[in-house]
């Protein structure tokens, strides 16, 4: 009895759930719906499987575009599968504009040859179905290239309409909302993530040509750690234990070189629970690798030859384009000690750098409360005068090292100077792209420093961590001097690809709840 209540109850919310949906259809969606009754009624399954292309529109315009409309002659028998995305009909003919992924192509369908059942489905057709056809190749008498279907079939009729044909999908917020769409509209969104997969591809290649070892470590944490960031909270039932999503994969790699392995890296997912912006997305793309025997200079070295070489080979060329801005790819690459470039970009001397009064009167034309900048110390105040007056100013590819030892809690101090640490941040754009250290390995250092960051948690700072003992454990076992960095994927994207926002090359961004209906129950 009771089974039969669950399943009596499961059926009206079922039913429900339809009848909800159902009756936000528009009326062009209920001609489709009609449409495609008519196309079983045919004979026809309007959503078939088992089909399988033998060619490309990408092919066919290398093989045939070229040639004059007598030269093409008899072509091969080509099948090609598609989305039809304007539609051009006469009556007895038509012209279908498709695109199967790799390019835009015409198809040529006629009454006098597109077979009877082929060109009767024809007739039940709508731009954004997916369609199936079969025929030789030839230049229409403007000389424009086209597939003359002999054979023509529905493979997937579209319920849904595409936005306006000649417009496309230009809200900013439904393109990333349906992003499947906005790649249908808009061949250059596909075009821009395109390119992100093969800049991602030559990096890993990259790392293996160097002999680097590509490996995963846990996305759950029970000690966010690894980065000053504030971390998403989940809970895991059958251990009852509180966890953090991953804001690094730092100390778990560095673990890892201290067992054994010397050269490693992990392209990562990670997640930030910080606010949305331009360049900011709370989960986002890194690739972080460690590199035993290895110091900051050996990594800036390595990193100039990671980016000319996507120059090189993605982009095919050393000079690119940012909004207002060109940027040189091809090295060598500018190195700055962060003083010196807070000297060079605010017209000041050295001496005048290492003056505590001096950075505090260089930010009194900033937007920062006067009583918090002086109470600062002198390291937190070099590292504001270089973010607030410098760092916007880095446009060509710029290395900054030298950074205060108090703002850096994973970092090997300076042998000649303690003050600073052996590290260095990469710049494009006036943005960060990637941090990397020489590592700090003494675990007496690393303890201390955990501990400063537990008092500022402890004082009420959501971005300072917890002490990770089992690292500190670790490190007391012996790690290797090591150089260590991560490089965002998303931002460096950003630049390579003229992405005005890092929506533009994140398949699905991070977008607020969409609300379906007037009331969700």
């Amino acid at each position: 009895m009771m089974d039969e209540k669950l399943t009596n109850s499961g059926k009206i919310m079922k039913d429900k759930h339809v009848r909800r949906w159902t009756e936000l259809f528009s009326e062009q969606m209920d001609v489709r719906l009609d449409k495609r009754k008519k196309l079983e009624e045919l004979g026809s399954n309007p959503y078939k499987n088992g089909i399988k292309p033998n060619t490309n529109f990408k092919y066919l315009i290398e093989q045939y575009e070229h040639k004059a409309k007598e030269e093409i002659g008899e072509t091969p028998r080509y099948q090609v599968t598609a989305r039809v995305m304007m539609v051009r009909d006469f009556g007895k003919a038509a012209f279908l504009q498709c695109d199967d992924g790799t390019a835009r192509f015409q198809l040529y369908v006629n009454k006098q040859v597109t077979a009877e059942k082929g060109f009767a489905e024809y007739k039940l057709l709508d731009y954004g179905d997916i369609i199936y056809a079969e025929g030789d190749v030839f230049k229409t008498m403007k000389g424009e290239l086209a597939l003359n279907a002999r054979e023509l079939t529905i493979v997937t009729k579209s319920i849904r309409p595409l936005p306006e044909k000649f417009h496309g999908l230009t809200d900013a917020e439904l393109r990333y909302r349906m992003r499947y769409v906005d790649m249908i509209m808009n061949p250059e969104t596909r075009e821009k993530l395109r390119k992100r997969s093969e800049i991602v591809r030559y990096i890993r290649e990259y790392f293996y040509q160097n002999d680097f070892l590509e490996v995963e470590t846990p996305m759950m944490h029970s000690i966010a750690g690894g980065a000053a960031a504030k971390p998403f909270m989940t809970h895991h039932n059958a251990l009852d234990m509180g966890l953090f999503m991953r804001i690094a994969p730092e100390l778990h790699l560095k673990r890892l070189i201290v067992g054994g392995y010397n050269k490693v890296f992990e392209m990562n997912r990670c997640f930030r629970n910080e606010g949305l912006s331009l360049k900011h997305n709370p989960e986002f793309t890194t690739i972080e690798f460690y590199w035993a025997y290895a110091t900051y200079h050996d990594l800036m070295d390595f990193t100039e030859e990671l980016i000319t070489g996507i120059a090189s080979h993605v982009l095919k060329t050393d000079v690119i384009k940012f909004g207002e801005h060109e940027i040189k790819l091809s090295g060598p690459y500018t190195r700055l000690t962060m003083r010196e470039a807070v000297a060079k970009y605010t017209s000041s001397s050295m001496d005048q750098v290492n003056d505590r009064t001096h950075l505090i009167g260089l930010l009194k034309g900033t937007e920062q409360d006067p009583k918090k900048v002086a109470a600062l110390s002198w390291g937190k105040l070099l590292v504001l005068a270089f973010e607030e007056l410098v760092e916007g100013k880095l446009i060509q590819p710029t290395f900054i090292t030298e950074y205060p030892t108090e703002v850096s809690p994973l970092s090997r101090r300076n042998d000649e100077n303690p003050e600073f640490v052996d590290r260095f941040e990469f710049f494009m754009n006036g943005w960060e792209i990637g941090n990397a250290f020489s590592e700090l390995n003494n675990p007496t250092d690393q303890l201390e420093r955990f501990a400063e960051q537990a008092m500022q948690k402890e004082a009420g700072d959501d971005e300072a961590s917890d002490v990770d003992y089992d690292f500190v454990r670790a490190l007391e076992y012996g790690m290797p001097p090591t150089a260590g960095q991560g490089i965002g994927i998303d931002r460096l994207v950003m630049i390579l690809t003229d992405s005005a926002t890092i929506r533009d090359v994140i398949l699905f961004p991070l977008l607020k709840k969409e609300q379906f209906f007037s009331s969700e129950e």
